[in-house]
């Protein structure tokens, strides 16, 4: 693995952040505006007991990935959780274990927050993804994810 830096976002991490969350989303077919994704990074900023963004950087400084955890509770566990409602790594450093320590370091803050669990998705198709987290040891979840707009 290459020598990384994870930190939590902070104001100064934005125009680094936003092309991430770009990539992110064009990775996904979806077309959110630059300014709307900005626009969330600071609500997590201002709210951070709404959840918190970390940026994965190389030991040049460059972003190479991000991941994002919402808290909330969930019923079934009767407990708090995170949901990794997010997780890129930019394809030049895909499989150089970004990934993992990306999750890692959502695992360390669910512990220091005291929560049941980390919970995630991802796409059918994703099968790189699906292997790092089999990797890891995480199960796949029964449930079927389903949304409506409003």
């Amino acid at each position: 693995m290459h020598q990384l830096t994870i930190t939590a976002v902070t104001a100064a991490d934005l125009d680094d952040l936003v092309p991430l969350l770009r990539a992110y989303c064009d990775f996904y077919r979806v077309d959110p505006t630059d300014e709307a994704l900005r626009a969330l990074a600071v609500a997590l900023l201002d709210h951070p007991e709404e959840g918190v963004q970390l940026i994965a950087r190389d030991n040049a400084e460059t972003p190479v990935g991000f991941a994002t955890i919402y808290w909330t509770w969930q019923t079934l566990h009767a407990a708090r959780v995170g949901v990794l409602n997010d997780l890129y790594v930019a394809p030049n450093v895909r499989g150089g274990g970004t990934g993992r320590a990306l999750i890692e370091r959502c695992l360390r803050l669910c512990r220091e927050r005291g929560v049941a669990r980390l919970t995630w998705e991802t796409a059918p198709d994703n099968h790189v993804a699906q292997r790092l987290y089999d990797a890891l040891g995480a199960e796949k979840s029964p449930w079927l994810s389903y949304e409506l707009e409003p």
